[in-house]
């Protein structure tokens, strides 16, 4: 295909020389000044522009730097085709953007190649920026796909492991849901904002879906008891963090570690730590508990303690509340529990949408 070159010099005779040249191998526009330049360039876009330097009005410099800061025309090549020769003009011409700087009275064989090998290095960088863009385009449709199979895989999981637990329908859920606008909340003010801004937050709250998949591997006669456990049922109960640990690491090991399953085996190992080292199973205690956990047990409390199980009535949300505020410091991360009271309201109004 032809390319197309504007040939922008306010010299007729100079204007006719170089385009006898030029139309022998490509499609020539003459134009007499810059201002005809920018006429032209809003109707109709070259390959490449020869310039002049001194033109009346507005000069070959100012030309140029108009044309650069123009998003629409700055990755037009620019070819300074000029008399002047003295080393300053040909710097500051390639500092303001040039590609080139060729002297006239010009040879033309060296106009000529000059030219093609601009224009072939413009259709190169073109070509690869296609390429690039079309390989951003394929990266984003399997990114998407991906997250898609992600979330395919945690919804699917976390509902098998619902769907055996018949005391906590909608747990899943309601706590995902909760943990959304806890985060966004810790975000707003602050809290922990450090380490937060690092996180894929909508990854990290899929995957706190899978904080119970433990509980897959716990007899139903335990997990599903309408009465309290005893000490030796609640020592098998309390098996399922460790379980979920297990199992999420066994699925890290077989598919190379995605970040979902990283995030996922830590709220299913940690959900259940307390802040002054008295939970379970590893009894670690404050900031050694990954953030991930001491989030979601502020969530998961709120949601067994406002929930009607077979063995206990449902709290209100101001007796959680009162109840989680106690135990900020023991139980819980005192600074979570603070952003937790801050945003009661939001979060009643979410647990009323569950409401039946």
């Amino acid at each position: 295909m032809q390319k197309n070159i504007f040939l922008v010099d306010d010299n007729v005779t100079n204007l006719t020389v170089a385009e006898e040249v030029l139309v022998k191998q490509f499609r020539v526009i003459s134009l007499s000044s810059a201002a005809k330049m920018f006429a032209a360039l809003e109707k109709f876009r070259p390959d490449l522009i020869l310039l002049d330097i001194e033109m009346p009005e507005v000069s070959g410099f100012e030309a140029m730097k108009q044309l650069k800061a123009n998003d629409l025309y700055t990755d037009i090549p620019v070819i300074f085709l000029t008399t002047r020769s003295d080393p300053a003009s040909e710097a500051y011409g390639i500092e303001l953007g040039a590609v080139d700087f060729i002297l006239k009275p010009f040879s033309e064989p060296v106009l000529l190649n000059r030219i093609k090998n601009h224009l072939n290095i413009d259709e190169l960088i073109r070509q690869r920026t296609e390429q690039l863009a079309r390989r951003t385009e394929d990266l984003a449709r399997r990114t998407e796909d991906l997250v898609r199979l992600q979330n395919g895989i945690v919804f699917t999981m976390a509902d098998l492991t619902e769907s055996r637990d018949k005391n906590t329908g909608g747990h899943i859920d309601r706590t995902s849901e909760y943990m959304k606008i806890l985060i966004e909340a810790m975000l707003e003010r602050g809290v922990y904002a450090d380490e937060m801004n690092k996180w894929n937050l909508d990854l990290v709250i899929s995957s706190a879906r899978l904080h119970d998949l433990g509980k897959i591997v716990i007899p139903d006669s335990i997990l599903n008891k309408t009465g309290p456990l005893t000490e030796e049922e609640f020592q098998t109960m309390k098996q399922h963090s460790l379980e979920g640990e297990r199992i999420i690491e066994k699925a890290i090991q077989r598919t190379g570690g995605a970040e979902f399953l990283q995030n996922a085996k830590i709220f299913a190992a940690c959900h259940h730590e307390r802040w002054n080292g008295l939970g379970y199973p590893k009894g670690l205690s404050g900031t050694d508990i990954p953030l991930q956990g001491r989030i979601m047990a502020v969530i998961d409390v709120y949601d067994a303690l406002v929930s009607e199980r077979p063995y206990k009535r449902a709290f209100t949300h101001e007796e959680a509340i009162n109840i989680i505020t106690g135990d900020a410091g023991k139980h819980f991360d005192p600074v979570i529990v603070d952003v937790f009271k801050e945003i009661g309201e939001q979060i009643m109004a979410a647990k009323e949408k569950w409401v039946e």
